[in-house]
């Protein structure tokens, strides 16, 4: 029976819509799959280890027929979680995804290099602010006030646990993603980072 969409906790049978969302929006908020051949790797790196470590924290938008279209995946700790992420989760992908072993020559190179360097979300500049986040929708579900709700959802369950303030790092290009988290209340941080992001931040207190 179909309802209307409605946010909810992830669950282990959201896991394959989970990785469709993470490759669809992996390319400054487009498809990634022509950029990175394996639909595996961008959500081995951004979305299951999220899922899987931190599960408190990983909601989906439901389509109303029980179909994830969307997700906010949160960690209330980066340190701790950047720990767990070497300790706990690359043994489970190094297999497929070995480590470099010279310079990257190829954007799925690239990003394999930032799945066996964990240690790259822990920055001095964003002590303030302990928890990170990722969120994504499918394009059709984007627009209409969803990612509001997503957003409000994680940041009311990182309050409730105690964490003051979040971050979450953006690629420059992606220029609707930007305006969707400043009407949301995030503002720019200070971070010492040569590639082309931002890193924002915001406190987890909600008061939309």
């Amino acid at each position: 029976m179909k309802t209307a969409p409605f946010v909810r906790p992830y669950r282990a049978s959201d896991r394959e819509a989970l990785a469709h969302i993470c490759v669809m929006t992996a390319h400054q908020g487009q498809d990634s799959s022509a950029l990175y051949p394996d639909p595996a790797l961008m959500p081995s790196i951004f979305a299951h280890p999220y899922a899987h470590l931190e599960p408190d924290f990983a909601f989906v938008l439901d389509d109303g027929t029980g179909n994830a279209v969307g997700y906010v995946l949160g960690v209330p700790d980066t340190p701790a979680f950047a720990g767990r992420y070497r300790k706990e989760w690359l043994p489970e992908v190094a297999d497929r995804y070995p480590a470099p072993d010279g310079p990257a020559r190829t954007p799925s190179d690239e990003m394999i290099g930032l799945l066996h360097t964990p240690e790259r979300m822990v920055r001095d500049e964003l002590a303030a602010f302990p928890a990170h986040l990722h969120i994504d929708l499918l394009p059709p579900w984007q627009g209409q006030g969803h990612g509001r709700t997503l957003m409000r959802t994680l940041l009311q369950a990182l309050e409730r646990h105690g964490v003051p303030a979040v971050h979450l790092c953006m690629v420059q290009a992606n220029t609707p993603a930007r305006a969707f988290y400043d009407r949301l209340g995030f503002w720019e941080l200070a971070v010492d980072d040569p590639a082309p992001v931002w890193y924002l931040g915001r406190s987890t207190a909600v008061e939309w």
